[in-house]
C-alpha cells in the first residue's frame, strides 16, 4: 500500500526521538534513469565520506525511474545497511525526490548531490570543511561545466530571469550540490508549497551565503532526462511560485499601453482642432485595436496562471508519495 509523506506543512524534520544509530552525515541523491551510475556512486561516496565519519548514510530516492534503478538500490541496501532506498509512486520530479530524501535524512549534516556523478563525491570533504568553519549551508559553485553550449545558454538565461523576477541574487553557477546543517534541512522541510526548488529555498531562507568552487565531471552513464519543454515548464512553475513580479509587470505594461493610447488621442484632438480635418487611416486604428486586445489577453493569461497555481496549492495534496522503502519504519 502506498505511503503518504508526513504532514504537508512539515514533511519531515529528520532526526526523531528513538532514531538509532546516531547519524552524523547523510548523502541524499535523487535517482532517475541512472541504473548504471549507482554502483559507482556507492563506491565513491562510501570511500570519501568514510574518511570524514563512520556514522553516515546514503539515501537514494528513485523517482519512478523506468529502468531497473530500484532493483540496484535494493541490492545496494541489502549489501550495505548504510544505504537507504526510497521508491516514489510516480515521477514527481527531481526536486520532489530531493524533498523525499531530506524528509528521511537523519544526519547532523546533509549533502545533496546528483546521482549521475557530474557532482564529484571527492568534493564533499571541501564542502564539509567549509561548513565546519561555522556556515550552516555551503553550496558548490561550478568552475567548469561540461554541458553543451545551448544547455549553458538556457541555464544562464533562466538564472538571469529568475534573479530579476524574484529579486533574489541567485548565482547561476550553483546547483543542488551542497551541504546543509540539521537546522537548515528542517527549515526547508517546513516549506510546504507543491513546487519544489531546493537551491531557491536555500537562497530565499538566507542560508546560501558560503560557497566552495567545485569541478563538474561528464555524466558517468546515460543521457539527461531534461528536455527543453520540461525545462521551460519547470522554469515557469518556479518563477510563478517564487515571485509576483510578472503581475507587477503586467500592471506596468497596461499602464504603458493606456498612456500611449491617451497620447495618441491627445494628438488626434490637437490635429483636428488645428487643421479641422480628421486623421485618415483605418490601418492605425486596427493595429491599435489588435495591440490592445493582445495586451489584455496576455495580462489575463498571466493572472490565470497565478490563479491556477493557487488552485494547486489549496488542494493540499502530498508533496510526494512513497511506494516503498528499503527499511521498516
Amino acid at each position: 500500500m502506498s505511503e503518504v509523506a508526513p504532514d504537508r506543512d512539515r514533511p519531515g524534520t529528520g532526526r526523531r526521538e528513538g532514531d538509532a544509530p546516531s547519524i552524523h552525515l547523510s548523502v541524499v541523491s535523487p535517482v532517475y534513469r541512472a541504473r548504471d551510475c549507482l554502483e559507482e556512486l556507492h563506491r565513491r561516496v562510501t570511500a570519501v565520506v568514510g574518511t570524514l565519519t563512520p556514522d553516515f548514510e546514503i539515501i537514494l530516492v528513485d523517482d519512478a525511474s523506468p529502468d531497473d534503478s530500484w532493483g540496484v538500490i535494493e541490492s545496494l541496501a541489502a549489501r550495505d545497511p548504510r544505504v537507504r532506498g526510497i521508491l516514489l509512486s510516480r515521477n514527481f520530479g527531481q526536486h520532489h525526490a530531493v524533498g523525499a530524501g531530506l524528509a528521511a535524512a537523519r544526519g547532523d549534516w546533509v549533502v545533496v548531490m546528483d546521482c549521475d556523478l557530474q557532482d564529484r563525491p571527492e568534493e564533499i570533504p571541501s564542502l564539509y570543511a567549509k561548513a565546519r568553519e561555522g556556515h550552516p549551508c555551503v553550496m558548490g559553485r561550478r568552475t567548469r561545466r561540461v554541458d553543451r553550449p545551448f544547455k549553458r545558454l538556457q541555464s544562464w538565461a533562466f538564472y538571469k530571469v529568475f534573479s530579476y523576477l524574484t529579486e533574489i541574487p541567485y548565482d547561476g553557477t550553483v546547483s543542488n550540490f551542497s551541504i546543509a546543517s540539521r537546522q537548515v534541512v528542517d527549515d526547508v522541510n517546513r516549506m510546504g508549497e507543491s513546487v519544489r526548488y531546493y537551491p531557491g529555498f536555500l537562497f530565499w531562507l538566507g542560508y546560501a551565503s558560503a560557497f566552495v568552487d567545485v569541478e563538474q565531471d561528464p555524466r558517468f552513464a546515460g543521457e539527461t532526462s531534461y528536455t527543453l519543454a520540461k525545462l521551460l515548464r519547470h522554469s515557469r512553475d518556479i518563477i510563478l511560485s517564487h515571485s509576483n513580479k510578472p503581475l507587477q509587470l503586467c500592471v506596468a505594461f497596461g499602464l504603458a499601453v493606456s498612456s500611449a493610447a491617451f497620447l495618441a488621442g491627445l494628438f488626434y484632438l490637437v490635429w483636428v482642432l488645428a487643421y479641422g480635418t480628421p486623421v485618415a487611416g483605418w490601418a492605425s486604428l486596427i493595429i491599435s485595436l489588435y495591440f490592445t486586445t493582445g495586451a489584455i489577453i496576455f495580462t489575463l493569461g498571466v493572472v490565470g496562471l497565478y490563479v491556477g497555481r493557487v488552485f494547486q496549492e489549496v488542494k493540499r495534496r502530498p508533496i510526494f508519495v512513497v511506494r516503498r522503502r528499503t527499511w521498516n519504519e
